[in-house]
């Protein structure tokens, strides 16, 4: 009897393992009253469309904060190779990505404001299960994240 139940839990396993990622490609309007911990954040005009393949994640962002507008385009690549991007606030990064189950999370290294030190942002990247509502999760360790929400357009 053991034997059958080891199969069927294998299967299953195997199955969760072959789940397909989520695409979140599509044109997203930042939603500030869903989020959280924005601060300043709040007045900004954000879209972000973006193009998925199975190797290559896109992200455009277009905003507006006090009349000057933003435009900046980063790359996921979903091999889990390592690839520069420039930060929202225009630093110098390198960035890893990987799945873990329906979340795409990344890993944002920068150089830090003392010479030699390096700053480590991770970022994760979600949909609601309804495919309606994408979350950005941004944090650094020991402080609570910035939850950047957005509603499909």
């Amino acid at each position: 009897m053991k034997f059958p139940r080891i199969l069927l839990l294998s299967a299953f396993a195997l199955a969760a393992v072959a789940a397909p990622v989520p695409n979140l490609s599509g044109a997203w309007v930042f939603n500030p009253a869903k989020s959280k911990n924005i601060g300043m954040m709040a007045s900004v005009q954000y879209t972000s469309t973006i193009t998925q393949t199975d190797k290559l994640l896109t992200v455009e962002d277009n905003s507006v904060f006090n009349g000057q507008k933003q435009n900046r385009v980063t790359r996921y690549d979903l091999s889990g190779a390592t690839v520069p991007n420039d930060s929202a606030m225009g630093e110098k990064s390198q960035t890893t990505s990987q799945w873990s189950g329906n979340k795409l999370v990344t890993s944002w290294v920068s150089d830090g404001a003392i010479a030699g030190t390096k700053v480590v942002r991770t970022e994760t990247r979600y949909l609601s299960e309804d495919g309606k509502t994408m979350y950005l999760e941004s944090a650094r360790s020991g402080k609570e994240p910035m939850v950047i929400v957005f509603d499909r357009k």
